[in-house]
């Protein structure tokens, strides 16, 4: 028996688009919504660039919120967790910490599969649970076997959660242009939950024993359990159907030979790359190369999240109607400025002009952030074949878990050698984004599907 399959969510609920015409959508300056010069006064809603259909999907919402809360809750806690909480040297720790996502990294292109065989919500729910469970057996983990086992399972369930998220946007809003809306959106209630549950965690460890840090994890354990039956009861409108055996058909072949979304992901590494500066680089550049005090960087992190939370809609709102394409060039030539100006900050310029320069690269990056991102996974999307949009989001997603697995190392390698040096890779691969970007705009050739 034949089971119409939606690639992006629920079976028998998928949209039965055309790639090309998707592709002509993400990337024609009249995809977006057009101005009425007699229209009425613009709402709220719209002014803040929040989509139309929100307050019908609140439970993706939800679940979107309290994943990232989750997820911030122990984002910056993993290695003093298993370092306070069991007898292991921090080295140790933090070996089978990164033995575990480099296991983790196949789990993007296994999930694919599943996205376009039983849908986007299904696997996105699964990939909460099993975070949950990871999290709750984090309190049982006392070696270095048992830590490897259950992180390689905490990342193996965020892997499938982010493989799965853009193809929840998809459930919700099928049209490119209020799509752009919900990855706006989406990456607001991120960063909100993310700073939220950093925020939270702070607190929860600040007394320097073992009893916060236990009740840490069992409240992130207890929030991916949360968002799981959020997305169970949420329920997308059902849209026209793809039959399973065109899901099926070419598989991965089908994808490696897209040369169109393989260049896409290619780019794509220029802002997992820039993505990375938060995490790994800042920090240490403020207090190492600027000689700063620590404080500095943590505030620069907050001036991140409060940023991104509160401009996120209201860019997205302006660049509405601009081809995706261009608005993620126009993001990475920021990051290139920014990354430019970090980079010539440890000069021999005044010292007066440090923290105002500093201070100003921070905001140029945190505006390339608002102004990349709804049209970057827009393209992740519109680029993708229907039938088999999960294999093609998995092998996007793999583009942001081996940048991630390999930026740490890289990108502390080259402030050894120099604090400009890990500035002036991310300018260069920022800055070879661009013809990348605007390549995509070309038409091309279909290529033969392969079986």
């Amino acid at each position: 028996m034949t089971t119409a399959t939606d690639p992006a969510g629920d079976p028998a609920a998928a949209p039965a688009t055309d790639p090309a015409a998707a592709t002509q959508a993400a990337t024609d300056p009249a995809a977006g919504p057009a101005a009425d010069p007699a229209a009425k006064p613009v709402p709220l809603r719209d002014r803040l660039g929040l989509p139309a259909s929100a307050g019908r999907h609140r439970p993706l919402i939800g679940a979107h919120l309290v994943d990232s809360l989750g997820t911030g809750l122990v984002l910056a806690f993993t290695l003093v967790f298993f370092t306070r909480t069991t007898a292991l040297p921090l080295t140790t720790v933090g070996a089978a910490v990164t033995a575990a996502r480099l296991l983790a990294l196949p789990v993007a292109p296994a999930v694919g599969p599943l996205i376009d065989r039983y849908g986007a919500r299904r696997v996105a729910a699964c990939a909460n649970v099993l975070s949950a469970l990871a999290h709750a057996a984090f309190l049982l983990a006392d070696r270095p076997w048992s830590i490897v086992a259950v992180c390689l399972l905490a990342q193996a369930g965020q892997a499938a959660y982010w493989t799965a998220s853009t193809g929840l946007v998809v459930l919700a809003a099928p049209s490119p242009g209020e799509r752009t809306r919900w990855f706006a959106l989406v990456q607001t209630l991120r960063n909100a939950g993310l700073g939220l549950g950093a925020a939270a965690g702070a607190l929860l460890v600040g007394d320097g024993g073992t009893g916060g840090l236990r009740l840490l994890v069992a409240l992130n354990a207890a929030s991916y359990l949360a968002a799981a039956v959020l997305l169970a009861r949420w329920r997308p409108d059902p849209a026209p159907v793809v039959a399973a055996a065109e899901t099926g058909r070419g598989g991965y072949r089908a994808v490696l030979a897209d040369r169109r979304y393989l260049l896409m992901v290619a780019v794509n590494l220029s802002f997992v790359l820039a993505s990375m500066v938060l995490s790994v680089l800042l920090a240490v550049h403020v207090t190492a190369a600027l000689h700063l005090g620590a404080p500095l960087a943590g505030a620069l992190l907050v001036l991140n999240g409060v940023q991104v939370v509160l401009t996120q809609g209201p860019v997205s709102r302006l660049l509405e109607g601009r081809r995706a394409t261009r608005t993620a060039a126009a993001g990475a030539l920021l990051n290139a400025a920014a990354f430019a100006l970090l980079a010539v900050l440890p000069g021999g310029g005044p010292r007066w002009l440090v923290l105002p320069g500093l201070v100003a690269a921070v905001l140029v990056y945190n505006l390339a952030e608002t102004v990349a991102t709804p049209g970057r996974e827009e393209l992740s999307v519109a680029l993708a074949h229907p039938a088999r949009r999960g294999r093609y989001l998995a092998v996007n997603q793999l583009s942001w878990n081996v940048g991630q697995a390999l930026a740490p190392g890289l990108l502390t390698l080259l402030f050894a050698h120099g604090p400009a040096w890990p500035w002036l890779l991310l300018l260069a691969a920022s800055l070879a984004a661009v013809p990348g970007l605007l390549r995509l705009e070309r038409p091309s050739a279909v290529l033969p599907d392969p079986r």
